[in-house]
């Protein structure tokens, strides 16, 4: 056996997962040789104060200047974990000119910019690899790409966001208020200090913009997911849902209609026997269906330093043996088609609705009639609650075009017998 090579890597941020990587390549460096026929080692680490102490790594390898790294021809393999859109998209498309291969977990730059730099490492036989950019250590770029090619994919849907999943969890189960629950997520570290992105859906909307693309070979953007968060979500929306036999979960959807793909991001009353239903906490799941395989769930921790870690190592691993193997670029963008993305309004839906109502003799008869009159079915009605002159009704429509059921509430709105439309949610179905 001749000496086994060395593959020289660069780490771009050098944050909690890039410590993570850092640690687990250290961890792996013995069985590198029987899983990749060669080592992987970090030569440089980008980071913006090379005078900061990071436990565990070497000064020496530390940088602050990008082109050490980009002039360097040892480097073969650039591992962005910077975040955000610039500098990284800058340096990504630098790194595959120059025919580095990359690694990154950088959903929002991939959500928006995806097509150019795909393009840019086909151009140069380069590897881009981000399986860690939509659900942490879950697998589900490389089964879409992979594993699941042979099918014709009708619906990837998921949890992709586990600060929401774990405040909806307490929301369910110790009863809170979202306030407490999002305090509590700040507390335990669950929640970012500014939590925007994630409550209101933009996260998960990233998300399901990457999957889209890939599970229906056409290019899907952010722009195009239309995103609701959980910041209106109450106690009494939870109890509502227990009582219908269902949860309240954040749910990122994708489409492969006839008439053009429906992506979006919404919290849905889901049924309890579904799978998604029971995924509780910071867990993460991601169901597929496909006109073969029919139905898999994909399920584990969609954060955190190891499992996100997790999946980066493994992209480098793949690199690695790519590398070794002469076959880098060998799988690339996926888009090859040019589907519709639809507008919101053309989208179709179950509906929930809350509504406090007079409590008198002929209410409900007027909500159906505004109701039918805009092409809307009544499934069913839940009157409860009692306030003095007010009742609380609770309303589950069959499936309708979106367009319909704005132009209801815009009536029911103008009602005087209607006090206030309290919660509107969608009910997956």
């Amino acid at each position: 056996m001749g000496e086994i090579p060395v593959i020289k890597a660069a780490l771009l941020g050098a944050g909690t997962v890039g410590g993570g990587v850092y640690e687990i390549l250290k961890r792996q460096w013995e069985e590198m040789p029987k899983k990749l026929g060669a080592f992987v080692e970090i030569k440089k680490i980008l980071v913006r104060d090379k005078g900061k102490k990071r436990e565990g790594m070497d000064s020496a390898q530390f940088t602050e200047e990008w082109k050490e790294i980009l002039e360097d021809p040892e480097i073969q393999i650039v591992i962005e974990l910077m975040g955000g859109i610039e500098p990284a998209r800058t340096y990504l498309l630098e790194a595959l000119q120059a025919g580095k291969h990359v690694v990154t977990a950088n959903k929002d730059l991939l959500a928006d910019y995806g097509r150019e730099l795909l393009d840019m490492a086909a151009e140069h036989s380069c590897d881009l690899m981000f399986e860690a950019a939509v659900a942490g250590g879950i697998p589900i770029i490389r089964p879409l790409k992979q594993c699941l090619a042979a099918n014709y994919i009708t619906e990837v849907m998921g949890i992709v966001n586990g600060t929401t999943n774990y405040i909806l969890t307490r929301m369910t189960l110790d009863k809170m208020e979202f306030s407490d629950a999002l305090a509590l997520a700040l507390e335990l570290g669950y929640a970012e200090a500014d939590p925007t992105a994630d409550v209101e859906g933009y996260d998960a909307g990233r998300k399901v913009a990457i999957m889209a693309s890939i599970a229906f070979n056409s290019r899907v953007t952010f722009g195009d997911v239309f995103t609701e968060g959980i910041t209106k979500i109450t106690a009494a929306d939870i109890a509502y849902a227990d009582e219908l036999n269902m949860v309240i979960k954040l749910l990122g959807v994708a489409r492969n209609a006839e008439d053009g793909i429906e992506a979006g991001v919404y919290p849905m009353l889901i049924p309890k026997y579904h799978p998604l239903a029971s995924v509780q906490d910071a867990f993460n799941a991601v169901f597929v269906h496909g006109d073969a395989v029919d139905d898999a769930m994909f399920l584990g921790r969609g954060a955190g330093r190891y499992p996100t870690a997790s999946a980066v190592a493994g992209d480098i691993f793949e690199a690695v043996r790519n590398i070794q193997a002469g076959s880098t670029g060998r799988l690339g963008c996926t888009c090859y088609k040019n589907l519709r993305v639809k507008p919101a309004d053309e989208t179709s839906h179950c509906y929930f609705l809350r509504l406090q109502v007079e409590d008198r003799p002929g209410v409900l008869a007027g909500i159906a009639s505004v109701f039918g009159n805009n092409n809307v079915s009544i499934a069913q009605v839940i009157q409860k609650n009692k306030r003095g002159e007010l009742a609380e009704l609770a309303v589950i429509t069959e499936r309708v075009l979106e367009r319909h059921f704005k132009d209801s509430l815009l009536v029911l709105g103008e009602m005087s017998m209607i006090k206030e439309v309290s919660t509107i949610l969608r009910v997956y179905a």
